[in-house]
């Protein structure tokens, strides 16, 4: 009897992935080659007071995360940083190579939470993470760790593989830097393509889960109009508001000088076992169009 995959199980049952990204505006990442454990904040292969540190900034809402080479090479001296904020206008990059752990556990990390600076040097640069945290959920390995040896020969510098971001069902999961796209069910095959497209300045829709900067439906009003317009291009479509109504929601955003409304039903689909790892049923939500049209 084959071992259960909570990837292939989502296959299966024909999950919709759009609209499913981890809700996240402010990223910390840390180049980490050692042992990760299953909870970064527990079990991480980091000293003490930077795991202390970092559960610290955790705690004010930034998504902490550990990055490595694939292969778990490294360089050799230095710790690479950095530190992301995906705002859905003006996302924007922060990096350093600090000298060692203890550097970070003395860093003020706090401003990220809002937006704010840590210190580093700002960066045109655009990172391509590849979770691989198999010790979190066998199917990110599993799934993972192809796409990251197929991108560590198309995009070497671009390439990182991440801890755990949410989504295990998805594998093999990639998110992108600054702009916080997720994207979901990708492939060895299909990952250069969405690399690809993100350095180009545009977006791989059929991967696309979301913009980790928005509310999970409106991710999706963005999806639905993006696929409608066909139009990929990264900063063309901006979510201007949402108003919510029971399990409805009703987005307004501009693509240029054009206004369009997207209406978005939640619906709450069976319950069924999410992740590799976990013991009981829970449920998920899609989001099906209700309604698309142009506004003055």
């Amino acid at each position: 009897m084959n071992a259960f995959r909570c990837s292939d199980a989502s296959v299966d049952r024909d999950e919709s992935q759009i609209g499913s990204a981890s809700r996240v505006r402010a990223y910390f990442l840390l180049e980490c080659p050692g042992r990760w454990g299953q909870d970064i904040l527990r079990d991480a292969q980091l000293p003490r007071g930077t795991r202390e540190s970092l559960a610290a900034v955790a705690r004010l809402g930034v998504k902490v995360l550990l990055i490595r080479r694939h292969g778990r090479r490294s360089q050799l001296s230095g710790v690479n940083v950095f530190a992301a904020y995906a705002d859905p206008v003006e996302p924007w990059l922060e990096t350093a190579v600090v000298d060692s752990f203890d550097e970070v556990a003395r860093m003020d990390l706090s401003p990220l939470a809002t937006g704010g600076s840590v210190g580093l040097t700002r960066t045109d640069a655009r990172l391509a993470c590849v979770c691989t945290h198999g010790r979190h959920d066998v199917c990110c390995a599993e799934q993972g760790r192809p796409i990251a040896r197929t991108l560590e020969r198309s995009h070497p510098d671009v390439t990182w593989e991440i801890s755990h971001i949410g989504g295990d069902r998805f594998a093999g999961n990639l998110l992108l830097l600054p702009h916080g796209l997720y994207y979901g069910r990708v492939t060895a095959d299909s990952a250069t393509t969405v690399v690809s497209a993100y350095t180009q300045g545009r977006m791989e829709l059929a991967h696309l889960r979301g913009r980790s900067s928005y509310p999970t439906a409106v991710q999706a009003a963005e999806w639905y109009l993006r696929n409608h317009l066909d139009d990929t291009a990264l900063d063309s479509v901006v979510a201007r508001s949402s108003r919510r109504d029971g399990d409805d929601w009703t987005v307004h955003l501009d693509r240029g000088r054009q206004g369009w409304q997207v209406s978005v039903r939640v619906r709450r689909v069976e319950a069924a076992q999410l992740t590799c790892r976990a013991t009981r049923l829970n449920p998920a939500h899609a989001h099906d169009l209700v309604s698309l049209s142009q506004i003055a």
